[in-house]
């Protein structure tokens, strides 16, 4: 029998009648072949070059900071030094979240050739920007292994609801089943207010209660319980380090507020962090959610069709270069985490073409494509190996 009668007879046996639907083909190709496709350099990590993306990121948040102490001291309007404010917020939040991905890089073991120059420089990065490093580190690897699994996936956005668990009625009893359902029917401005509520709590609630993981859980699931799911018995003390290096940083932020005022650490810092949230939610979200990717079953996944389930897309020159071309190199992200930032835009290029048409790209607006993505990915059928997002 030949490989593609072979790969003909295991189809057969699979419930992909979705992915024929859709014209969708199960990728046959190997991590090798797409290793192979990309120059060696580009796996070279660099710590001194790193370190100057680090020192690029701090000097904005410095220049940003020092602007806004001058904005309340400028003989304005109110209303003007009000949008000062908003700018410095937005300014700050994009800026931040690249140190961020600086600190997920490192998490990666991309920022250096060196575990404890990784470990050491991603524990203070994301401590100051409040996340528990190895904490995240751990979930955040289990999601890169899982990707695109219909049940065993780890990300801030979630893992698909089924038809059963979200409340419709069975297939063979579904009068609206090519939908829209009226469950899900709601006005613009109800819209927006969910992906709002998403934006703004949804990294907090994933980090504090695991509120996007299955919903089988025992006891308190969160990044804060070293003795939790989540985690293995041998990483339970670094779990707990990552939550003293956070919660120094806590106090720091008290310590700051009583010295400068409640006030100025909220307008300073706590606003921005909310930025950075957003941005992170909605990074992850639209690189992994959308009406057109499926999830498989675990008769269908595998490492690489699991990658492969990653959208790139690019958000403009200006935002692409602060957040570290993490939304636009994130399929070789997907396949080569241990990659650095500086070298994916080239392997992008390779990747493409190992690829061909399994390469995943949007270039929808960014705020149409989340709005689009919102109202269209609701639920999975609660069977079939190859399942796409409905609603």
């Amino acid at each position: 029998m030949s490989e593609k009668e072979s790969v003909a007879v295991k189809n057969e046996a699979l419930a992909i009648d979705e992915a024929i639907a859709k014209g969708w083909e199960l990728p046959e190709f190997t991590v090798k072949e797409i290793r192979d496709a990309i120059p060696a350099h580009c796996f070279q990590r660099d710590t001194f070059r790193s370190f100057t993306y680090v020192l690029h990121d701090i000097l904005f948040v410095g220049l940003l900071v020092y602007a806004a102490s001058h904005i309340d001291a400028l003989p304005i309007p109110a209303v003007f030094r009000f949008g000062l404010w908003v700018a410095y917020w937005i300014s700050q939040g994009v800026v931040s979240t690249g140190l961020w991905v600086i600190g997920h890089e490192c998490g990666h073991q991309a920022f250096s050739p060196s575990k404890a120059i990784n470990d050491g420089t991603g524990k203070i990065i994301h401590s100051l920007l409040l996340v528990p490093y190895f904490s995240w580190k751990f979930t955040h690897s289990k999601h890169h292994k899982r990707t695109g699994h219909l049940t065993e996936d780890m990300v801030i956005t979630f893992v698909p609801k089924t038809r059963s668990r979200i409340g419709l009625p069975p297939r063979n009893e579904d009068t609206q089943l090519e939908g829209p359902h009226s469950i899900f029917e709601e006005t613009p401005i109800a819209s927006f207010f969910g992906v709002f509520s998403m934006l703004t709590f949804g990294w907090l609630m994933y980090l504090m209660i695991d509120a996007t993981g299955p919903p089988e859980k025992k006891g308190w699931i969160s990044h804060f319980n070293p003795s939790c799911s989540l985690f293995d018995e041998h990483q339970f003390w670094e779990v707990v380090e990552s939550t003293a290096y956070l919660s120094i940083m806590v106090a720091v932020l008290v310590y700051a507020g009583q010295v400068f005022g409640s006030i100025a650490v909220i307008k300073y810092y706590v606003i921005p962090y909310l930025f950075v949230n957003g941005w992170l939610v909605m990074i992850t979200y639209l690189q992994h959610t959308s009406p057109q990717l499926p999830h498989y079953s675990d008769k269908v996944w595998n490492f690489q069709r699991g990658a492969a389930l990653t959208i790139d897309r690019s958000y403009g020159f200006l935002l692409n270069h602060f957040h570290h071309h993490i939304s636009d190199t994130h399929v070789a992200h997907h396949f080569f985490s241990n990659m650095p930032h500086y070298h994916a835009q080239e392997a992008t290029h390779h990747i493409k073409k190992a690829l061909g048409k399994h390469y995943c790209y949007d270039s929808t607006p960014i705020p149409q494509a989340l709005y689009n993505t919102w109202r269209s990915c609701k639920f999975v059928e609660d069977e079939g190996d190859v399942r796409f997002f409905k609603n």
